[in-house]
């Protein structure tokens, strides 16, 4: 396999521990939500906002799309990512996907203190109560997060370099498996 992908909800370490895999690969790293952004320039926000979730979700289709036949890279998708079915289906099989998970209280703890939560990313849900959203879309997210990875890893107590040495001796595992 050359390429990994990390799937997640938000503020699970996808992006901190995607840049530190890539460096120690020694690969590209991109992030879906970034890639929108510079694409569209404007943020997921004002996407959200001025356009609405629908047409976020299908730039967010495109990319997929597009990522599908890149080699050595790492990629961090976005914890919606998991809505596009068809296209996570194909990624799996072209991909180590491994699912970056933490505790709901985890999460949130992250979440209230990551300014990028609190300032350029749009809310989930309607729920005006930032605990009811999570809970509710973890619920909801789960069973797809689970069926389109390869690999679970709970990033709630490690830090960057352990997980990242955990998923390259897991990585190099699946190199002998094939």
């Amino acid at each position: 396999m050359n390429k990994i992908v990390l799937i997640g909800f938000r503020a699970t370490g996808k992006t901190s521990i995607g840049k530190a895999l890539a460096e120690k690969l020694k690969w590209k790293f991109l992030d879906l939500d970034e890639e929108i952004q510079k694409k569209t320039k404007k943020s997921i926000k004002e996407i959200v906002e001025k356009e609405g979730w629908e047409r976020f979700r299908n730039l967010e289709k495109e990319f997929l799309r597009e990522i599908l036949y890149l080699e050595n890279v790492v990629l961090a998708l976005g914890g919606g990512s998991i809505l596009h079915q068809k296209e996570m289906s194909e990624l799996k099989e072209k991909s180590l996907v491994i699912w970056l998970f933490a505790s709901k209280e985890i999460i949130l703890e992250r979440m209230k203190k990551d300014f990028k939560t609190l300032s350029q990313r749009p809310a989930l849900t309607n729920f005006s109560n930032l605990e009811e959203e999570v809970e509710k879309l973890l619920k909801e997210r789960e069973k797809l997060y689970n069926n389109f990875s390869h690999i679970k890893i709970d990033t709630s107590k490690k830090n960057i370099a352990e997980i990242v040495e955990e998923i390259l001796k897991k990585f190099s595992q699946e190199e002998v498996d094939e």
